[in-house]
Formats: C-alpha cells, structure tokens, sequence
C-alpha cells in the first residue's frame, strides 16, 4: 500500500471518528434536553392534577373521589406521554449515528396498523372507559343500572366495569358495550314512597302524619348525617274507587336511600296503627296490591 494510500485510509478513520464523536455528543444533549422537558412536563401534571382536584373536590359529595379519579387520569396522560418523548429520542439518536429511520417509521406504521384492526374491540374499551372515568359517570360503591342490569359497582377500569347484584352474581361489562347507564347514587339518591290507603282515608291526616314522621327522623343525629333534606310530601299521586296514593320522596346522602326508606316506612305503619287510620283488608280485581302498603322505588 502507497503512502497516499495510508494517509487516505487514516484520514477517513479520523472522519469517521470525529462524525461518531459528533454524534454522540448531539445523542447526549437531545438525551439531556428530553429529561429536562420530562422534568418540566412532571411539573406541570402536578400542578394540573392539584389545580383539578382543587377544582373539582368542592362538587363532590364523597371526600377523596375526585382526587382518586384525578390521579388515575393522570398517571395514564403522564405513562403515554413519557412513551411519545422516548420514542421521539430513540429515533433522533438513531438518525444521528446514520440509521436509516425511515423503514422504521415505516414498519411501526404496518405493525400499529395491524395491531389497530386486531385489537379494535380493546381500543374501544380503553376510549370508553377514559371518558367514563374522565367524566366521572360512576364510582366504585355506587348503585348503577348497566344495559339493565342492576347492582353494586365492585370496580370501574379502563377496559371493564364490574357490578355485583344482590344475589351475590358478578357481571362484568366491556366499557365499549356500554350503552345505557343510570347511577342511583351520584352525589346524592333518593328513596320515593307511594302509600295505598283506602280512598276514603282522610289524606291531609296521613300527609301530616307522614310529615311529622320524616321531621322527627331529621331531627335525630343517626339520620340527620344521612338525610340531606327534609321529606318531601308530594301529596296525593293517584286514586280510584277504592283506593287513594300519597306519594313522597326523600333525598339522602349517596347509597343511603333504603336505610332512610326502611326505617320511615317502618315508623309509618305503626304512627298510622296508633292515629286509628283505617286499613281495608278487601281486594279487587282492579287494585291487587294490599292497601297500605308503602311501595320504595329508587
């Protein structure tokens, strides 16, 4: 090998040395730019997630639910954006050292691609979910109706939301099969009555009966806690020639309807035996249901 041949072989190592220093110095500054845009945008989330739970804990009626919900939110929004920066810098550092990212590009297309027509049915969970959560439709302890079927929500997660009923059956819904849901138990429930009674009952009597009844449990601390308004007696629902419907409602703090409920209708009955309210023992065709009775719907 001639001497220019040698001088000319030396010469490209020295360039490829000095391009490979080069690169290595730019991969560390992007690496060092990256964390210092991760710390600034940890900094913002926490500032957002305080400024959100700030926000939003005054409307709640269970202490700790929006700051729980929140922070779920969060750290989701904070996992895929911590993913998009590092990917970002995984391809600007190949680039750097002379890595062709353009079949990569290319190939995570194919793969996201393929991934997103096998996979859609869970993607749309995830979405479903997200705004479940984001939009705070329903939490774990409530009383919810999930495509008609009742019971009490034992866990809501980005793909599912699991009730249990009250004969102890788990049913397990995939968020994106969700397409009707009622919450009895967001922020406050309530606990409506319909009392039968004979049609000739004196019903401002029984009103006032009813009335008296629910001010004296909203007197009482164990209820008073439980009870976020007096009752409301709405007055006379229905009648017909035998029979007469007071109908009344009671608002209450979230999955505390039934207790409230269960103890007026218990008093009721025997505040409407000791006033002498005459109960008719007769049935009709037309009212098969025993007068008297106290009917809760919630």
């Amino acid at each position: 090998m001639t001497v220019h041949a040698w001088e000319s072989f030396i010469a490209r190592l020295l360039n490829m040395g000095v391009n490979a220093a080069q690169g290595l110095i730019r991969i560390v500054l992007i690496v060092a730019v990256a964390y210092i845009v991760m710390k600034l945008m940890r900094a913002g989330f926490n500032r957002l997630e305080t400024w959100l739970i700030r926000a939003t804990d005054r409307t709640e009626s269970a202490s700790g639910a929006s700051s729980k919900r929140i922070k779920t939110l969060a750290g989701v929004l904070w996992t895929i954006s911590c993913g998009f920066l590092w990917f970002i810098v995984a391809l600007t550092s190949l680039s750097q050292i002379g890595v062709n990212i353009g079949p990569i590009l290319a190939g995570a297309g194919v793969v996201g691609l393929a991934v997103g027509f096998g996979a859609q049915h869970l993607v749309r969970d995830l979405v479903s979910g997200f705004f479940i959560i984001l939009e705070n439709q329903i939490r774990v302890g409530d009383v919810a109706t999930v495509n008609g079927t009742g019971g009490v929500v034992e866990a809501v997660t980005f793909r599912t939301v699991v009730l249990r009923d009250q004969a102890g059956v788990v049913y397990v819904f995939p968020n994106g099969t969700i397409t009707t849901l009622a919450n009895a138990t967001l922020d406050w429930s309530a606990y409506v009555i319909d009392v039968t009674l004979p049609f000739k009952v004196d019903t401002d009597r029984v009103v006032d009966i009813m009335r008296r009844i629910g001010n004296e449990m909203k007197a009482e601390p164990e209820f008073a806690r439980l009870m976020l308004e007096p009752i409301e007696v709405f007055g006379v629902e229905n009648f017909t020639d035998a029979t007469v419907t007071i109908k009344a409602r009671f608002k209450t703090r979230p999955s505390q309807q039934h207790l409230v409920g269960r103890e007026f209708r218990r008093r009721l009955k025997y505040a409407l035996q000791k006033e002498d309210v005459e109960f008719s023992s007769a049935q009709t065709a037309e009212n098969p249901k025993p007068p008297g009775t106290a009917v809760p719907t919630s």
